[in-house]
């Protein structure tokens, strides 16, 4: 908890002013009926009954104090609530290496269900939008709140290609930087990209990252497959026949896009894996945090006690203090 007006809290050397006040009276009035009254009559002149009861208005008075001073203190907590409007690009690596089965049944299925996840645990006002990169970037989906049309475009995602990761970065920002509807500014944006090697064609991922972030655009990287991820592919040189090769993930190129954009990056060697990083995200990008206040708890508080004081001090004594 933290407080908007912490200064205001300084106020609360009253509560023990007021108590060594109090302490003061009660003893001011003891010695006052000692003083008036003889010895044998000082039990009837000023008895010490009711005991505790004499004290309880006044703690919870003092208690009302306290908290009406932290109440005007404006005390707040910062909690996570759904970012309305927000909007998330998911760019899914389509190149021929994603038919790799070390993630079962293979890279790309396991990312079409991971983002179905995601998808569905996404709060109903986030707008998500689907990308595929291959050999050049292609926006399946704007980002969109239909869930219908969402999954509709991660089916269309289907291995062909290289791996052009700058131009798909690119692509992602050009496309969020669109408002969602005339004369309203962008909404709040990420992307999601996931991919399992490095880029070797087209623009540089680090620089387009760059330009991301002055965008205010993070990009979380998911690096997904391991290092003994194969794919069987046609000989070169129309020598016939095919031969097997390796396609180990490159976490460290996806890591150095995240940090350019001020984004996070993560690995995942299996399906599982892959899920956990997508409800990681989920939490992250579709809630935000916000501070509220707790004003008026606080005062409903201290006008709780100040009841109770009242009404003690009505019941007991027949007066408010």
């Amino acid at each position: 908890m933290s407080f908007a007006s912490p200064l205001v809290l300084a106020a609360l050397v009253l509560v023990p002013v007021l108590v060594v006040w109090y302490v003061r009276q009660q003893r001011h009035r003891r010695a006052a009926a000692s003083a008036f009254a003889a010895p044998a009559l000082l039990a009837s002149v000023a008895p010490r009954r009711p005991g505790w009861r004499r004290h309880a208005p006044m703690v919870a008075f003092a208690l009302a104090l306290a908290v009406l001073i932290v109440a005007a203190a404006r005390p707040q907590r910062t909690v996570a609530v759904p970012v309305e409007q927000a909007a998330v690009m998911l760019a899914t690596d389509v190149s021929g290496s994603m038919q790799a089965t070390d993630v079962k049944p293979s890279r790309l299925v396991a990312a079409r269900r991971a983002a179905r996840q995601f998808v569905s645990a996404a709060p109903r006002g986030v707008n998500i939008g689907v990308m595929a990169f291959g050999s050049r970037p292609r926006v399946l989906q704007s980002p969109t709140t239909q869930r219908e049309d969402i999954e509709t475009a991660l089916n269309r995602l289907a291995p062909r290609g290289g791996t052009r990761t700058g131009d798909a970065i690119a692509a992602a920002v050009r496309t969020l930087r669109t408002p969602l509807a005339p004369g309203r500014k962008p909404p709040p944006s990420a992307i999601v990209l996931l991919s399992d090697g490095a880029s070797k064609q087209g623009k540089d991922p680090v620089q387009a990252a760059q330009e991301a972030k002055r965008a205010r655009i993070p990009v979380y990287t998911i690096a997904l497959g391991t290092a003994t991820g194969t794919i069987e592919v046609p000989r070169p040189g129309g020598q016939g026949g095919t031969e097997v090769r390796r396609v180990p993930p490159d976490p460290q190129s996806l890591a150095e896009i995240a940090r350019a954009s001020g984004g996070q990056t993560f690995t995942a060697g299996n399906a599982k894996e892959l899920r956990s990083v997508y409800d990681r995200l989920g939490s992250q990008l579709g809630t935000a945090r916000r501070k509220r206040q707790l004003t008026s708890s606080f005062a409903g508080g201290a006008l709780v006690l100040l009841l109770a004081g009242a009404g003690m001090s009505l019941a007991w004594f027949g007066r408010l203090v």
